[in-house]
């Protein structure tokens, strides 16, 4: 660094905070006063330097160029203000080219793709939710000529709310379906608490000892996918298990019904409605209502007999409907709990154990719940027109 003054030039070798507030710098193996101007200016930049880089304010220009406008030199306006005279000599330069001093904001890089690209991505992918980012992307290319990645895509997308997420797994649904299903919500959506009360949700699942839950993640690190540590063995269609048949009521439940074989009509009558369901039906009296999905072994004629016989009113239910019935978040809930066991269960009796457990486990208010709010899943029914809903 060079400093100027009484026709003198002195190169500072090397300094330190000590001399430099004593006002002394060493030339040559002497020290040397500086003059005042120099020291301040000399003390100024190195706090430039050393400091961290702040822009400067707008009403900050404004008195630069008006300083310099006024004949000061850019020396002594950097002595005053304690700014780089590097900074000064820009800023004036750039005043007398276009008459703006104020800070241009960058805007960053330039967006590649135009807005009528951006809603030809956005089309394309409503139109057909099962292309690719990839996909899009030649569909551009092929189109407006505009070549983009697939992170561009995704951002693009990611701007109008749409992401890469599965699929709802659901079950099939034809137009007849959906217009029982409806006829079937506007029937019930106006049922009261009591009436509610009153209906026995009944259900079977089938609970394996190897999980299917895709909802399960773990930590893995890029290119290890077939690692041992990152795999989980099972079989296609989920190895051995039970069969497991519940019905819910409100402020009650039944037992949990556990077998290893199929559900036939003969022990759907022998096991579920003597054992269970008309017990309930002796306790609630004439106001009892009895719901099944009306499966193959549900509608065998030994059932029929026996609902005639011990004079069971069978409640009419739409068919493919399992998001109506609130027994399926019990299922849910049951399934989650037997994944969180610690340890899980290994063999069959094991499984047989934390099924009756787990099911014993569940507060029974949140079940009642999930009956006293029908009447919701009535009208989000409704208000899908008979398709789909969140249930």
């Amino acid at each position: 660094m060079q400093i100027t003054g009484n026709h003198q030039t002195v190169r500072i070798v090397r300094h330190n905070d000590e001399s430099v507030r004593e006002g002394y710098i060493r030339n040559g193996g002497k020290e040397v006063k500086l003059f005042t101007s120099a020291l301040k200016a000399f003390q100024c930049n190195n706090r430039i330097v050393m400091a961290q880089r702040k822009h400067l304010d707008d009403f900050l220009r404004g008195r630069i160029i008006g300083r310099l406008e006024c004949g000061r030199t850019q020396l002594e306006v950097s002595e005053e203000l304690g700014i780089a005279q590097s900074v000064i000599s820009r800023l004036w330069q750039r005043f007398q080219d276009d008459g703006n001093v104020s800070r241009c904001y960058s805007t960053g890089r330039p967006r590649v793709t135009t807005p009528n690209e951006d809603r030809y991505l956005a089309v394309t992918a409503k139109r057909n939710r099962r292309r690719t980012a990839s996909d899009l992307s030649r569909h551009l290319s092929s189109a407006t000529g505009t070549t983009v990645s697939r992170q561009t895509v995704y951002r693009r997308l990611g701007h109008i709310g749409l992401y890469a997420r599965r699929p709802v797994r659901c079950v099939p649904l034809t137009a007849t379906h959906c217009r029982l299903r409806l006829a079937w919500s506007r029937e019930h959506t106006l049922c009261t608490p009591q009436q509610w009360s009153c209906v026995m949700f009944s259900d079977e699942s089938r609970f394996s000892l190897q999980s299917d839950s895709r909802r399960t993640f773990i930590w893995r690190a890029p290119g290890t996918r077939y690692h041992q540590e990152n795999t989980i063995e099972q079989h296609r269609y989920g190895g051995a298990g039970w069969l497991v048949w519940g019905g819910i009521i409100l402020v009650s439940r039944t037992d949990l019904h556990v077998q290893s074989a199929t559900m036939t009509g003969h022990i759907y009558w022998d096991v579920i409605l003597e054992q269970h369901v008309r017990l309930f039906r002796g306790a609630i009296g004439a106001e009892f209502l009895f719901m099944d999905d009306n499966a193959r072994p549900h509608r065998a004629n030994i059932v029929d007999e026996c609902l005639q016989s011990e004079d069971i009113t069978h409640m009419d239910w739409p068919a493919y409907s399992p998001d109506l019935n609130p027994i399926e978040h019990v299922w849910d809930m049951l399934g989650r709990r037997i994944v969180a066991r610690q340890p899980p269960p290994t063999c069959l009796p094991e499984l047989r154990r934390a099924l009756l457990d787990e099911l014993c486990n569940i507060p029974q208010d949140q079940i009642d719940n999930l009956k006293l709010r029908m009447p919701r899943r009535c009208k989000a029914c409704i208000a899908s027109s008979g398709r789909h809903t969140q249930y």
